[in-house]
């Protein structure tokens, strides 16, 4: 009975690392699709809104759900970085935004402090 408690919670943690993650990509989602909206008119900038609401709240339930087992600071600071980083990527790639040295030193950076607070939560 031990043993399955014991994989039974890491199951669980790890689980809830993926669900934060997702959480994290329906970040980028919404944020991409906000542009989109922008750049376009007519019918097909109500399909990216009609995206973004969807992503909103698919972002902010599976936060929602990473939390029950996360340390609430954790979470919401790993959700906007990845957040923050997936937007930015697709800036560069989608939106030709800059990318220039600091704004790539500063996203690895940031790259670097989501994986220490994974790494030190336990």
């Amino acid at each position: 009975m031990v043993f399955y408690k014991k994989y039974s919670s890491l199951y669980s943690l790890i689980m809830n690392w993926l669900i934060l993650i997702l959480a994290g990509l329906f970040e980028v989602g919404f944020t991409t699709c906000l542009g989109k909206a922008k750049e376009t008119n007519g019918n097909i900038s109500i399909l990216w809104i009609f995206g973004f609401f969807l992503s909103l709240s698919l972002s902010m339930y599976l936060l929602y759900r990473a939390t029950q087992s996360l340390p609430m600071g954790t979470a919401y600071a790993v959700w906007t970085g990845i957040g923050a980083v997936g937007t930015v990527i697709v800036g560069i790639f989608f939106f030709d935004e800059p990318a220039t040295f600091w704004r790539l030193f500063f996203i690895v950076t940031l790259i670097g402090s989501i994986l220490g607070l994974k790494f030190v939560t336990h």
